[in-house]
């Protein structure tokens, strides 16, 4: 067994009443109606995906499928500062809209005509799904639905709604507020504005798409750190990989300077986003599609086209609504199967998808020195496991369908970059602690029974680039709040999944 507390694997077993563990140890003679026989694998705490894009995508059974087989119990969402909760009806179609590419469509079974509150998303949650679900408060989206798409600062009376929207959300069960400084209206926001912002959330952690990565990730931090002592919350920043050797000594340089941080990364060394985020200049006002649209129809943006000349082999595209032909295959390779230049291709596919469109793209050092900064990241003991899984488009980044089980099989196994026990910290209890979810994380008497059973000789992540969409092998049973939901590999049906809030009794009902 692992435990979550770090400890190296030992033998126990577990008995469940309810949704609850009621023992761990030897329990010789103890009779049970139903028996996992877990010989020869590892049963572990369920994993919490700490940064996953499964607001609407977690109701489609494939995406649960996905998630299960690789050990993941619960997804935290909201994340990049841009969801459908909380605001107006115009709001979730803003949101909806402009993270098409990331999101995806909101289920009719939530939509609400008169907008959303976090309450009531999470409600449609609750209970539908086989995963558990938590919610962080989009900044992006509180933003819009108070100032719109403006660019100003906002007043006092704006400040305040914007407030009063958060301490709301919290009332409602959110388990922390999320920002996206790299997409609008997030990209606006001041480091006061924020602070503002964190105030209410009492030792939940204020979540961050900073504003720079890579080589300028010294900016982004530099921000981070300001907001978290200005504001005495805790932060966690999204999607950390690399280059190491720059981002590292900066994590480590907060932690030194009494800043609560924590950060999540996923084993891979390509991202994937919205392609008019890549490829669009700044000046692009794209919270404002139909202008956007009116600037790429016309010949403004001709002088920037030219300037994107190294990115194009960087590109494949993910999601293309009404040109699936193009997906899977790379920005240069379509735009020659279109008899078109590369610039050309993209304005035509950004035009006929109205900015839908999604891409994967390929990082400058990609290779061996890519590859051991990943690894050395997620070796630091703030990291924990996340893995920005987009589930839009035919062709999405591999991640969301492999990350925690190329944790375990690559990372873990062949690697050692991990010992057992520390994955279950990485992926489990560590995460739990920094949400707020006090019953997870642990196997352990009286926390909700999330538990998987592990095959520590077989998991590993088959999904690549090639066939993003493929399950992983290796975790064939899965009980989330102690009701199967997977089991031999398949689904069972069932749809336990709660939406938490945080600061959960550990031994409540």
């Amino acid at each position: 067994m692992l435990d979550g507390t770090g400890a190296p694997p030992y033998r126990a077993d577990v008995a469940i009443t309810g949704d609850r563990v009621a023992a761990v140890g030897r329990l010789d003679g103890v009779e049970s109606a139903s028996v996992i026989a877990a010989n020869g694998r590892f049963v572990a705490p369920g994993f919490i995906d700490c940064h996953a894009h499964g607001d609407a995508a977690v109701f489609d059974p494939a995406v649960q499928l996905a998630s299960l087989r690789q050990g993941v119990t619960t997804f935290v969402l909201g994340q990049d500062g841009l969801s459908f909760a909380p605001g107006s009806a115009g709001t979730v179609a803003y949101a909806e809209r402009y993270f098409a590419a990331v999101n995806g469509p909101l289920t009719a079974g939530v939509r609400s005509g008169d907008g959303l509150s976090v309450a009531e998303l999470l409600q449609g949650y609750d209970r539908a799904v086989a995963l558990n679900t938590a919610y962080l408060i989009p900044h992006g989206t509180i933003r819009y639905d108070v100032m719109g798409p403006s660019s100003d600062a906002p007043a006092r009376d704006e400040l305040t709604r914007l407030l009063a929207h958060v301490e709301r959300g919290l009332e409602d069960g959110a388990v922390g507020l999320s920002s996206g400084l790299e997409y609008l209206p997030g990209r606006y926001a001041s480091a006061a504005e924020l602070a503002a912002l964190c105030a209410p959330l009492a030792g939940l952690p204020y979540v961050t798409h900073m504003r720079a990565y890579g080589e300028r990730a010294g900016v982004g931090m530099s921000e981070v750190v300001d907001i978290a002592q200005r504001s005495g919350t805790a932060v966690h920043i999204s999607h950390l990989h690399g280059p190491a050797d720059v981002l590292l000594p900066l994590v480590d340089e907060a932690l030194t300077g009494g800043v609560d941080l924590t950060f999540d990364s996923y084993p891979y060394l390509r991202g994937n986003t919205i392609l008019a985020m890549v490829v669009l200049p700044p000046e692009v006002p794209g919270a404002e599609p139909d202008r956007a649209l009116e600037m790429l129809s016309s010949g403004e943006l001709d002088a920037w086209w030219p300037e994107l000349a190294p990115t194009w082999p960087r590109l494949t595209i993910s999601h293309a609504p009404g040109l699936e032909w193009a997906e899977g295959l790379g920005m240069v390779e379509a735009a020659e199967r279109a008899g078109l230049a590369p610039h050309e291709f993209c304005r035509r596919l950004l035009i006929e998808t109205r900015l839908e469109a999604g891409c994967v793209t390929a990082r400058p050092d990609e290779g061996p020195e890519g590859e051991e900064s990943v690894r050395r990241v997620l070796r630091h003991p703030s990291q924990t496991g996340g893995s920005d899984g987009i589930y839009v488009g035919g062709h999405p980044h591999p991640r969301g369908f492999g990350a925690f089980a190329r944790f375990l099989g690559r990372h873990v196994r062949e690697l050692g970059d991990w010992t057992w026990g520390q994955a279950a910290v990485h992926l489990s209890s560590h995460p739990a602690r920094r949400f707020g979810l006090t019953d997870r994380g642990l196997l352990r008497r009286g926390f909700a029974a999330d538990v998987v059973v592990i095959d520590p000789a077989t998991v590993t992540d088959l999904a690549t680039y090639e066939t993003p969409r493929t399950p992983a092998r290796g975790v064939d049973d899965v009980l989330v709040s102690g009701v199967p939901v997977l089991a031999n590999g398949a689904l069972t049906g069932e749809t336990p999944g709660r939406a938490l809030r945080p600061h959960q009794d550990p031994l409540g009902p």
